[in-house]
């Protein structure tokens, strides 16, 4: 089984920070100036929680390879494309959600008519055990 971690694109980086870090630490700081914002400590738990499941995503991004399927991990989303399943495999920058932490991505499509965005961070590699395992996969670009 071969593990690839999803490459991650700098600006990425700035969305947990602005989901979670920003909005926490500014009301943390509001607190000690106006101690009637801690009666709504639901919105701490709130923020905390946004911010550790995008953390989540990014800590838990990743693709595994067998020698039957392919599996993509990410956060509490779980993908297991059969590889006799995969007809084609194409690079795309397409920015729609997806297990996939930068717009490098690959398009995977699969099964009947459906497709997967995933973004392995040694791309060569990844496409080199691809096409050992699954030799049908039709590779563009």
């Amino acid at each position: 089984m071969a593990r690839y971690v999803s490459k991650i694109d700098r600006w990425l980086i700035v969305l947990p920070v602005a989901v979670g870090a920003v909005p926490t630490i500014a009301l943390t700081g509001a607190a000690f100036y106006e101690p009637r914002l801690l009666q709504d400590w639901w919105i701490f738990l709130i923020l905390a929680g946004a911010f550790g499941f995008v953390l989540w995503i990014f800590l838990s991004t990743y693709y595994e390879l067998n020698d039957r399927e392919l599996v993509v991990r990410s956060g509490p989303f779980r993908w297991h494309l059969p590889l006799d399943s995969i007809a084609s495999v194409r690079p795309t920058r397409n920015p729609l959600s997806s297990p996939a932490l930068s717009l490098d991505r690959l398009e995977l499509r699969y099964g009947a008519g459906k497709w997967l965005l995933i973004s392995p961070r040694d791309r060569d590699r990844f496409l080199a055990d691809l096409a050992d395992r699954a030799p049908q996969v039709n590779t563009h670009g």
